[in-house]
């Protein structure tokens, strides 16, 4: 809570109570008076953990439980560093004057008998959160910008850290110091200086709110972020849960650009920048002191370096990340200077042998570099989004492509597309497909989109309803690597699909090893059962062309046939007829 006119219904209010009715009939009490986070525990020795990971701003503990008892959490709560100060309302059944005396001894902030009264209980929390919050206002948050101070910093950052190390997370934290503050303060007067002060650490907030909400409407990965001010002119941030340090210096990059643009005051411009340090755990350190020193040095030496720029801690993550610039910067001019080219892999009539369809992949021809793996360069763009106009140019160019071969006799043949995440879940997917179709005029009976089956596993019913849009468009959709993401066989029952690829890392060794052979020839059943076509992909070697051809697979793709291949190639194989 940044202030105390703060809506105190946004309070996490945990309950720990043997009793499951109890809990229930409290928290449908508490509902009615507009709270909505509630935390239940009903196993006593999880209490304490239960505290540490869900971090409640108040608790409702009853006191005699089977085991641990209300009095050995109360006392382990009075006794950690970061809850000693924990509101604790009592809840509990016993008339017992001596148990409340020793629950008074050791820390109750109050009382409520059971059962409880809806009125009473409603008083009574609105009252202890309210208090706390003034205490709170008082003890843990900077005057000024209303930020949490280097008090709050301190146990957050202990906590923050724990849960890393119980999850095995990556965690970063940012130092953050605005440059040149002297110099504003000469030129504008202190008062005025701490208004650029302020605008400072709104910005800084914003940056926090936007990643918790980008990370709340990605479903692949929830990155966590918390802002304190701990020095007058040193804020800190803390990301929790991050997939690795990209997403660190990503945050970094991003307060930069913000934190930079004009502000005026008095009638004066004032350009402010920020010196940034970053310190990582694991990677970095491994305690709080370790990576608080890392981050400021890191953030120092910034800073003597003229400011307006981040760096790690580590020289090691400094050249990866510089390394990472380098490639993007490279990907974003290669698309500015059409270096990118498709590649086809044939799809085999499994039966016949004869090319039903290809799958077109991406190719970068660096004018410097030569042919780039797509390994290469893939993961890239999908981290830097460069993945959505590439992925753009892919639909094109490969519409154009089957366009022209329908116009020249060789046909038909079915052009299969990948789709990426990012592609998937950006706003504008179904009209840049309608609108490429329209434009080169492409037969959408000709055009299959493959999605991999882990993206489908997040906001399932969202992306169901966006295939049966773009099915709608006469086009056909495919799940590629199927039997690697474990998604839901009723899901698969409602996807608008029409064929299934089979992953080749169970192809490679079907033959020998029983647990693959027997996913295979239940894909292979599943998908007939379900009317959709099989394909499988990564088939190198006449035994496993047999083996499929008995188990009635539709097609394949795989060294066997062809590898992937340049137009010119492939027309080879696909005379006019």
């Amino acid at each position: 809570m940044n202030d105390i006119s703060q809506n105190l219904n946004n309070a996490t209010i945990m309950i720990i109570d043997d009793e499951p009715m109890t809990m229930a009939v409290v928290q449908a009490f508490l509902e009615d008076s507009g709270y909505s986070r509630f935390v239940q525990v009903e196993e006593s020795s999880r209490g304490i953990l239960a505290i540490e990971e869900k971090n409640p701003d108040i608790l409702l503990l009853d006191l005699v439980m089977p085991g641990v008892s209300g009095f050995d959490i109360l006392k382990q709560v009075r006794e950690h560093p970061k809850y000693c100060h924990l509101p604790v309302i009592i809840l509990t059944a016993s008339s017992d004057s001596e148990n409340k005396l020793r629950a008074l001894d050791l820390g109750a902030t109050d009382f409520l008998a059971k059962p409880v009264d809806q009125s009473e209980l409603g008083l009574r929390v609105r009252n202890t959160l309210a208090a706390k919050a003034y205490a709170d206002q008082l003890a843990y948050y900077d005057p000024l910008t209303k930020l949490p101070n280097k008090h709050m910093f301190s146990g957050h950052f202990e906590w923050a850290l724990k849960k890393a190390k119980r999850h095995e997370d990556h965690l970063a934290l940012l130092s953050i110091s605005l440059d040149n503050l002297a110099m504003i303060n000469a030129t504008i007067g202190v008062g005025p200086a701490d208004q650029v002060l302020q605008l400072v650490s709104d910005r800084l907030e914003s940056i926090v709110r936007e990643i918790d909400v980008m990370s709340r409407s990605t479903g692949d990965h929830k990155t966590t972020s918390s802002l304190f001010r701990v020095e007058s002119t040193v804020f800190s941030i803390l990301l929790d849960n991050m997939r690795g340090v990209e997403d660190a210096a990503l945050v970094a990059e991003r307060i930069l650009q913000s934190v930079k643009k004009p502000i005026e005051v008095e009638g004066i411009e004032i350009y402010p920048t920020v010196s940034i340090g970053i310190a990582s755990y694991p990677e970095e350190g491994k305690d709080c002191v370790t990576l608080e020193r890392l981050a400021t040095s890191a953030k120092d030496y910034t800073k003597k370096k003229g400011g307006n720029k981040f760096h790690f801690s580590s020289n090691a993550i400094n050249e990866s990340y510089a390394k990472r610039l380098r490639w993007e910067s490279k990907l974003r001019r290669a698309l500015e200077a059409d270096e990118f080219v498709l590649y086809y892999q044939p799809k085999v009539d499994v039966k016949t042998g004869v090319i039903r369809g290809v799958e077109a992949l991406i190719r970068w021809q660096s004018k410097a570099m030569g042919l780039v793996p797509p390994n290469d360069f893939i993961p890239l763009a999908e981290e830097t989004g460069l993945i959505v106009p590439i992925g753009q140019w892919v639909i094109e160019e490969a519409c154009n492509r089957l366009a022209a071969w329908n116009k020249q006799g060789r046909g038909p043949l079915v052009m299969a597309i990948n789709l990426s995440v990012k592609q998937l879940e950006g706003p504008e997917i179904f009209s840049t497909i309608e609108k490429i179709i329209a434009d080169t005029g492409v037969d959408p009976q000709f055009l299959k989109f493959e999605i991999t089956e882990s993206l489908l596993l997040d906001n399932i019913e969202n992306k169901i309803a966006l295939l049966k849009r773009l099915k709608k468009l006469g086009l056909s959709l495919s799940i590629d690597d199927f039997g690697t993401g474990y998604s839901s066989l009723s899901y698969l029952a409602k996807m608008p699909v029409d064929e299934l690829k089979v992953d080749r890392s169970f192809i490679m060794d079907m033959l020998k090893d029983e647990e693959n052979h027997a996913i295979v020839s239940s894909v292979i059943f599943l998908a007939k059962n379900l009317g959709l076509m099989t394909v499988a992909e990564g088939v190198e070697t006449k035994e496993q062309l047999r083996y499929l051809q008995d188990q009635n697979c539709d097609q394949y793709q795989g060294f066997y046939f062809s590898r992937p291949i340049p137009e010119a190639e492939l027309l080879e194989l696909i005379p006019v007829k």
